[in-house]
């Protein structure tokens, strides 16, 4: 486990079950409910097709990881969905909706900070466990709009990163917590270039 920042308690693991509430007592769970999300759940949106212009549906690796994801979630399955106006968020979460029945909410990726605020603002109004599926320059920044540690855009080649993140309650500092699902890609470049949306 190594710390991402020596002065908050952001750390990195290969897991997600500690962050489940699994133990606590339903009053506990009914307490922290209350107060917005237990924790929230981030992706970027699988691989894409290479055909679609801005709008591309996903690849079949993309359709796997999808799958791949509501496997990861099967025993932490999220109370809200909230995906960006592009079919390639709705499209990986569309498994996870499958199994929960959830309705993902659509929020519009034009405006970019606006995007984001909006993005914080509609999480911060659930309760339990929130997934949202994002792009790999907008997840970063949402994760530091719901109080979390400033990351750089996810890499252009990478899709297999899962950020846990639980917000500061009842006098305990916010965690992260990165891991990965589904496939391994290959090792990113040394550097990554932009692209916007992503």
């Amino acid at each position: 486990m190594s710390h991402l920042s020596r002065s908050r308690r952001w750390v990195v693991a290969a897991g997600v079950l500690a962050l489940t509430g699994v133990g606590a007592t339903p009053a506990v769970l009914r307490a922290q409910a209350a107060s917005g999300p237990t924790q929230v759940i981030l992706v970027r949106h699988a691989e894409k097709a290479t055909v679609g212009g801005d709008d591309p549906a996903l690849s079949e690796l993309g359709k796997a990881r999808a799958a791949d994801l509501a496997a990861a979630l099967r025993s932490a399955p999220p109370s809200a969905i909230i995906v960006s106006s592009l079919q390639r968020t709705a499209l990986t979460a569309a498994d996870v909706v499958a199994a929960t029945g959830v309705t993902p909410q659509a929020i519009p990726v034009a405006g970019g900070a606006a995007h984001i605020a909006a993005v914080a603002s509609a999480v911060q109004k659930q309760t339990g466990t929130v997934l949202v599926v994002g792009h790999s320059n907008t997840v970063p920044a949402i994760i530091k709009a719901l109080g979390g540690p400033s990351l750089p855009d996810i890499c252009d080649a990478t899709y297999s990163h899962l950020f846990v993140f639980t917000p500061a309650r009842d006098g305990r500092a916010a965690s992260l917590i990165v891991s990965r699902f589904g496939a391994n890609e290959a090792a990113p470049p040394a550097t990554c270039a932009g692209m916007i949306p992503k």
